[in-house]
């Protein structure tokens, strides 16, 4: 053993034995005979405290009190107003012929456990014990870090707390909100989908408290793109292409004429990138500009393509406006007359009769 050690064990019986003597012999008492020195034994109830609080311990005093003390286990904490304790949180309220009280402040789980006033009075030596029950809210101690995972991998969240009364844990899907939820410290998602990714919440809680804290899984898939739409401009006008992409991480562009790609600035065409959407712009609608285009979106995990035609629109001029209201455009860019001619006179022989009555 070592001497540090020694001195321990050493200074532990020497104040049991000082305990003993102080208590059970006081000075100037003769010794009571075996039936007198029977003590009065009283155990109270427990004290149940949470972490953090005050606790005060009152022992009924009564009679002559000539010598009285308060223990926690081995160690002495009051020996009448003379503090034994090195504890600072430990210190005398009351002391007098009523009751000896004190306290102990900033109640820690070490502070469980039994506690004896032992009192020697005129008569007899007596003892009161009670048990000191401490409560400690839930804290999460170990939880999943953030993740991020490829669309159909397995994941399993963690989440461990410690409190006393030992806390409930459980799992939830909280944004976007779900019904994906656990009544476990493990919450395991297999083939995890991309509409499972989002905020998940921990709860640990007991009669005391409850202690929240969240996970993020973000889910990483392949790009999908929304069908192209074709779109007729005349020449010389303004078009516009938009391709719309969904994806984690987020997809970038490559637009495409026939299988020769599109730069920005290319022939007067521009191309705006946004999270989502990419636009294709012509400020200027060329003969060389119609036909068919090509967007891809594409990240680390795959891309995917749509289609568009540009198509040439003609416009109304004043040879058709003179046809009439019912000239429609053909499909190939021609205009048709519902009127000729000869149909012209064959009405104007039809309505001459009327008019030669006026």
């Amino acid at each position: 053993m070592s001497a540090r050690g020694y001195f321990a064990v050493l200074w532990k019986s020497m104040s049991l034995f000082s305990l003993r003597i102080l208590l059970l012999v006081p000075t100037g008492l003769p010794v009571h005979s075996q039936g007198d020195s029977q003590s009065d034994n009283k155990v109270m109830d427990n004290i149940t405290v949470r972490q953090g609080e005050t606790v005060f311990l009152r022992c009924a005093q009564g009679d002559i009190v000539t010598h009285t003390a308060w223990l926690n286990r081995s160690s002495i904490l009051y020996a009448g107003e003379d503090k034994w304790s090195v504890d600072p949180r430990v210190s005398l309220v009351t002391l007098n012929q009523e009751e000896f009280t004190i306290k102990i402040v900033n109640v820690d789980m070490t502070d469980e456990g039994p506690y004896v006033c032992a009192v020697q009075t005129s008569s007899r030596p007596r003892t009161t014990s009670v048990h000191i029950l401490v409560q400690v809210p839930p804290k999460i101690i170990n939880l999943s870090r953030d993740l991020v995972v490829n669309e159909g991998s397995n994941v399993t969240l963690m989440c461990q707390a410690s409190g006393k009364p030992e806390p409930s844990i459980s799992w939830k899907l909280i944004s976007p909100s779900g019904d994906l939820a656990s009544d476990d410290e493990y919450l395991e998602i297999q083939a995890i989908p991309r509409h499972r990714a989002g905020t998940y919440e921990c709860t640990a809680i007991n009669e005391i408290d409850a202690d929240v804290q969240t996970v993020d899984i973000t889910v990483n898939y392949a790009p999908s793109v929304s069908e192209g739409r074709d779109i007729g401009v005349t020449l010389g006008q303004i078009g516009v292409m938009e391709c719309e992409a969904d994806a984690v991480p987020e997809a970038d562009f490559e637009w495409y004429k026939d299988d020769r790609r599109i730069f920005n600035g290319f022939e007067g065409m521009e191309i705006e990138n946004g999270d989502s959407l990419s636009k294709l712009t012509f400020f200027n609608v060329s003969e060389g500009d119609y036909g068919n285009y090509t967007c891809v979106a594409l990240n680390k995990l795959g891309s995917a393509n749509t289609s568009f035609l540009l198509y040439e629109v003609i416009e109304p001029t004043s040879s058709t406006l003179l046809q009439g209201p019912r000239a429609v455009q053909d499909g190939s860019g021609g205009v048709q007359g519902m009127h000729s001619p000869t149909c012209l006179l064959l009405l104007l022989i039809a309505l001459l009769p009327l008019l030669l009555r006026i």
